[in-house]
């Protein structure tokens, strides 16, 4: 590599600089430090003392924010528990429930034995990963192990009902050409089956199966559920104030459990002292079902929303929160700054690049900052990061989301790629526009799958109302942005029109009829 006097992406610190990034793009209790709040008061508001479902893109910061909260509480020697619900991908209900249950309780039992007994002189268990120590003092010894006793009971029970086969009650109806019925009352288990019959038999005999479903897990479930409701409430009467029970990227898990294992915390935690803050992505979750009873928690109701997301019609909001970000991490690199190693120009396409999220922003960075590198810095680019620079980045980082497309998408994968070619076709081939329009009001399939692309980073917002030069008088329109790994880098399309998100015209060359999109 050429090197230039002035250039900074030569510095060894530039190498730190891209360990720190690769660590900054995983939200880990060590990171905690590094955290940028993304607007003002969300912070404050996920730590209140409420339900809150935390929405947000996959890489937008949930994880961070909770992490955040979790530190802060910590500090505060509020009882706090921290699940990662990836941890039980495809696990089926209600073996999932059972086992965010435990995994829950675990954490509880294991904050009980650090952070509510640790004295706040013990400065090396504070200060590494909360940066300071508590000023409340810590919690009762001996009435803290005679809830953590209680605690291992609780976790005993629910282990070895877990470790157990389901049962299901079938009811079988034999009707005999005799007229004559045999009731009949089938155990099933997973490994077998057990029958008990009783009566008498004869001719010829046809069966009526009617599934009465009877899970023992379930039963089980609602059967302790007051115990459950107990402990919490003694949890709350030793720390003087809540708990908090946090379920982070609830998406993971089954779609059609989601809103049951919301629904069983929410019962145990109302009036118990347990305040439940769930992160997700809004498009991917179910959090409440109309059934009679309903089913989960209702937002506004039962639940605060709380939408971290900044899309890219906040441009300017947007840059000043992603320099935050790259700030932070360069105070620990000097005398590297932004300024010192990018172009004006290239913070604005990374910015755009990242389609505002925190993880793909960053990510993008650190593979421009190889581009930058491996071509020189005594190129005619500069020996600086430039526009170009990132654009090849962007291509490259493109596979990564498409991998991750796949993974998120679950599924509803091959239905959500049909949607996206078909939208990638009409953007590249027909309106010949990174940007498109669709009507504010539609709904159905259509805007489902929008909205789940939207969620996983193939698709932008950047404008919530449009309305069109000519024609359609009265409707107003939304638009977005084909995510740029589309037709940037190797993906280049000839003839394509790219609307730059910063140009004085945006909000007029937007309102072509030309870009409206309908589906199919």
């Amino acid at each position: 590599m050429a090197k230039s006097d002035d250039s900074h992406l030569a510095l060894e610190q530039v190498d730190k600089l891209l360990i720190l990034c690769d660590e900054a793009m995983r939200a880990t209790p060590e990171n905690v430090k590094r955290f940028i709040e993304p607007a003002p008061g969300v912070l404050a508001q996920s730590k209140a003392k409420q339900h809150s479902l935390i929405f947000g893109r996959r890489g937008s910061g949930k994880s961070s924010l909770l992490r955040k909260v979790v530190a802060d509480l910590t500090i505060d020697r509020r009882p706090i528990s921290f699940v990662d619900m990836e941890t039980f991908k495809g696990h089926s209900y209600p073996d999932v429930l059972i086992s965010v249950l435990i995994k829950s309780l675990h954490e509880f039992q294991r904050w009980l034995e650090t952070a509510a007994l640790t004295p706040a002189t013990k400065t090396s268990f504070w200060n590494k990963i909360f940066g300071r120590a508590p000023e409340r003092k810590p919690f009762n010894r001996v009435q803290t192990h005679e809830l953590i006793e209680e605690l291992k009971s609780i976790i005993h029970g629910l282990e070895e009902k877990l470790s157990q086969p389901e049962n299901i009650d079938v009811q079988v109806k034999e009707t005999i050409t005799n007229s004559q019925e045999v009731a009949a009352n089938l155990g099933v288990k997973t490994s077998g089956v057990e029958a008990g019959v009783s009566g008498k038999r004869s001719g010829a005999v046809s069966k009526e199966v009617s599934e009465g479903y009877k899970s023992a897990k379930t039963e089980y479930l609602h059967q302790n559920i007051l115990k459950f409701q107990r402990f919490f409430s003694n949890l709350s009467n030793l720390s003087e104030g809540p708990a908090y029970l946090i379920l982070d990227d609830l998406y993971h898990i089954r779609r059609s459990d989601q809103a049951k294992v919301i629904d069983y915390f929410h019962r145990i935690a109302k009036g118990n002292g347990l305040w439940l803050k769930v992160g997700t992505i809004k498009h991917r979750s179910e959090w409440y079902i109309h059934t009679d009873p309903p089913t989960g928690v209702k937002l506004g109701d039962d639940a605060k929303e709380i939408n971290i997301d900044i899309s890219l019609e906040k441009f300017t909001s947007l840059k000043e929160f992603m320099k935050k970000i790259l700030s932070n991490l360069m105070d620990e690199t000097p005398p590297i700054t932004v300024n010192s190693i990018l172009n004006p120009t290239a913070i604005d396409r990374l910015i755009i690049a990242s389609g505002g999220v925190t993880r793909d922003f960053i990510g993008i960075f650190t593979k421009a900052i190889n581009q930058a590198r491996n071509r020189g810095t005594d190129h005619h680019r500069g020996p600086r990061i430039g526009a170009e620079d990132v654009n090849l980045a962007t291509g490259e980082y493109g596979e990564i989301k498409r991998e991750e497309f796949k993974l998120d998408a679950d599924e509803d994968r091959k239905i959500l790629e049909d949607a996206f070619a078909h939208l990638v076709s009409f953007c590249l081939n027909d309106a010949k526009c990174n940007i498109f329009l669709i009507n504010q009001r539609l709904a159905g399939p259509v805007r489902d799958a929008i909205d789940q692309l939207i969620d996983l980073r193939l698709i932008h917002l950047v404008q919530s109302r449009v309305t069109l030069k000519k024609g359609a008088e009265g409707l107003v329109f939304q638009a977005f942005m084909l995510d740029t790994s589309e037709y940037t880098a190797s993906r280049k399309v000839h003839g394509l029109e790219l609307i730059d998100l910063n140009s004085k015209s945006f909000g007029e060359e937007i309102r072509k009829k030309k870009l409206l999109y309908e589906g199919r």
